[in-house]
């Protein structure tokens, strides 16, 4: 029987908790998942699936329940995995069930609003643990759910959580997962990388060409480094799995914020309409961020301010052009 050490919970049945919950519970792990929505949990129960993912299968032992108590009473290992613009109550919620000893990763590619600070810096504002970390990289929540091989990093300044995190949610060949110090870098890598999928929608959607692309990318890298080292972080974390491998995985359909670059390109989605991806809030988010920290991101800027409806989509392409010299 399964330990509470060796159980791992999971906060949100969200698309992205219900397929992690699904790659751990096919490798034989314990998940503990929590839902506030009641349907959702007799749903998990009765048909073992989760309405919003159906398509990920959620055998035994996959528990879903909307006992916080019993969460945090069965499992020490927490996986926080809810939409950044909730993250701020649901660690308030936790934080009186939690205690020193838990541990929390979160798995939000954003900033945390409205404050635009990194999400392990408002949770642990509401909870009681230090040990507190990031979980990030190239794992969409679709080929979790069929089994396709993914990777993830998980990354926080304390070596107990990174050691924990690789231990209990490691589960090859369907996921794998390394380790990392540099909390802050694999924060900003993960929110970037969301906001700078936007921008690969937005230069996909307005057709532009191969070598275009190529050269977006390459000033992406740059100016997210250049940002990350501005706020802290190791200029070479955006390059690994949570920047630039995340970005090339979600710089496609399967991706939400690709769909919305692409849909504000064609005109069919209004600029106010889409802030409700993570990518999107990160957009804006990281261009104030830019502009506290005095760091020049054309490209970000451009993305942000298309998507706050101060610039048409191919004027902001030609602002970032104008600012090849940022690059060379």
């Amino acid at each position: 029987m399964s330990t509470r050490a060796d159980t791992v919970g999971i906060v949100g049945a969200g698309a992205f908790g219900t397929a992690l919950a699904s790659v751990l519970a096919r490798a034989g792990r314990r998940v503990i998942l929590w839902t506030r929505d009641t349907d959702v949990a007799k749903a998990i129960a009765q048909t073992r699936k989760c309405p919003r993912l159906p398509e990920a299968p959620l055998p035994s032992p996959l528990e879903a329940t909307t006992d916080p108590n019993r969460l945090a009473s069965e499992a020490r290992f927490l996986v926080m995995a809810v939409s950044s613009t909730d993250v701020v109550d649901r660690a308030k919620e936790l934080g009186f069930f939690l205690d020193g000893s838990h541990i929390v990763v979160h798995a939000i590619g954003a900033l945390a609003a409205p404050t635009n600070e990194r999400v392990s810096e408002v949770m642990s504002l509401g909870l009681p643990t230090l040990k507190i970390g990031a979980l990030a990289g190239p794992a969409l929540p679709q080929d979790l759910a069929v089994g396709d091989f993914s990777s993830m990093v998980v990354a926080s300044a304390f070596d107990e959580v990174v050691k924990e995190g690789r231990r209990l949610l490691n589960a090859p060949p369907a996921l794998r997962v390394y380790g990392s110090k540099d909390l802050a870098g694999v924060e900003l890598a993960s929110a970037l990388s969301g906001a700078y999928t936007v921008a690969l929608g937005l230069c996909d959607g307005l057709g532009m060409q191969a070598g275009t692309r190529a050269v977006l990318i390459t000033r992406i890298v740059a100016e997210a480094a250049r940002l990350s080292q501005a706020a802290g972080a190791d200029v070479r974390t955006f390059g690994g799995l949570t920047g630039l491998g995340n970005l090339l995985v979600r710089a496609n359909e399967k991706s939400v914020d690709y769909e919305v670059g692409r849909r504000l390109a064609a005109g069919v989605t209004t600029p106010y309409d889409p802030v409700r991806t993570e990518g999107a809030r990160a957009a804006l988010a990281g261009a104030e961020l830019a502009k506290q920290l005095r760091v020049r991101v054309p490209v970000l800027a451009s993305v942000a301010a298309v998507l706050a409806g101060r610039a048409d989509p191919r004027e902001a392409a030609s602002l970032v052009g104008d600012n090849v010299a940022d690059y060379e």
